[in-house]
């Protein structure tokens, strides 16, 4: 028994001496557990959303109040033109837009009858619908009011209109989002370990001697993964339109500009990782756990960002694939221009000029 302890003692000293396995031991469970507490929700909360009040009644006010003190709406301005509402749109600023029409509660006490006009974002079907459900609710509520009030029958109407995915197709959120999640996992796996092979089977030492200069060397090891990547985006775009009719309404060169873009940031983390990684299980395992959870977490495909904690939507800027799905969306299903997307395409530009030129100086030109 006493030997047993002792090992038991020996075993723990290696565990509390080891900072990377109390990482794994007590970091892992509880990021885990904020992530998935805080991001992980299908209830969706303040939602940027417009108001246009042509009206400007006790009616229309009311309905604004309780709409605001919801809590799953954010009214960011009132827009008088349909133009802005539509500018806004394309912006991303906002996720619905809801309009009174003149004479709102007129119409509710002569006709006993009135409408409203809905407008959301369609490009995000699971949102679109739950944020219509959410003012569909409101006005219900509303609407008892008054009947109980005015002991007479009432109905307000509301005119739900779906932009850019009038069908609510799935296809329209869950194709770029696999884009973005694909070529980030796979580029950045794949180079991972590109470097760390030529270590682990001793073929370095004839590459740092060769006349080829490290630049060169990790450039050759990026090209093939940035080929076949493109290809693999190629047969991604088919699939897309002709089996899953997604719509692609921009301009096909500037998504493969942008996807490009992607790409090299996702190969430049994979060559970091490779840099200062000693083998292949260890590179692979950064690269697959590090990089699934946030991209799955924080693209905003799967889980919308504006439903997480500040602290979290400030962690999601970091993360490639967020900005590279809102340009996907823009380009595809908006069919909008560079003009909409640039200040998105700045920051992976940023990005993969940032993880290059740290690639290049993590790079050991002599061996220990």
């Amino acid at each position: 028994m006493n030997q047993l302890l002792s090992f038991v003692k020996k075993e723990f000293y290696h565990v509390f001496r080891d900072r990377k396995t109390l990482l794994m031991l007590f970091g892992m469970p509880i990021a885990q557990i904020l992530l998935f507490g805080f991001a992980l929700t299908n209830e969706i909360k303040n939602s940027t959303i417009v108001v246009v009040d042509y009206a400007k009644d006790e009616a229309s006010q009311r309905i604004i109040d309780q709409i605001e003190a919801s809590g799953s709406f954010e009214i960011k301005k009132a827009l008088l033109s349909p133009d802005k509402i539509e500018a806004s749109f394309q912006e991303g600023d906002i996720k619905m837009a809801v309009v009174f029409p003149e004479n709102f509660n007129q119409d509710l006490l002569r006709l006993n009858k009135a409408q409203i006009q809905v407008i959301a974002d369609g490009s995000d079907p699971n949102t679109a619908s739950t944020l219509t459900t959410y003012i569909n609710n409101i006005v219900g509520s509303y609407q008892t009011e008054l009947m109980q009030q005015r002991a007479m029958p009432l109905q307000i109407i509301p005119e739900i209109r779906m932009l850019y995915n009038p069908e609510l197709k799935g296809a329209t959120n869950f194709v770029p989002g696999v884009m973005a999640l694909v070529l980030m996992i796979v580029c950045v796996m794949m180079t991972s370990v590109s470097i760390v092979r030529e270590k682990e089977m001793g073929t370095m030492e004839v590459l740092l001697v060769s006349p080829f200069s490290p630049v060169l060397v990790i450039i050759a090891k990026a090209i093939p993964y940035l080929v076949l990547s493109l290809i693999n985006l190629v047969v991604i775009l088919l699939m897309s339109v002709y089996l899953l009719d997604m719509p692609l309404n921009g301009s096909v060169t500037l998504l493969f500009a942008e996807s490009t873009l992607l790409i090299i940031v996702a190969l430049s983390l994979g060559l970091l990782i490779s840099n200062v990684t000693d083998s292949q299980q260890t590179a692979m395992l950064l690269s697959l756990m590090g990089m699934l959870l946030p991209v799955m977490i924080f693209t905003g495909f799967m889980f919308p960002l504006e439903n997480m904690p500040l602290p979290l939507q400030i962690v999601s800027n970091i993360i490639p694939s967020k900005w590279y799905y809102i340009i996907v969306k823009s380009i595809m299903i908006k069919g909008l221009g560079i003009e909409a997307i640039w200040k998105e395409t700045l920051i992976l530009v940023g990005m993969a000029v940032f993880l290059l030129t740290v690639s290049f100086k993590k790079f050991k030109i002599r061996l220990e």
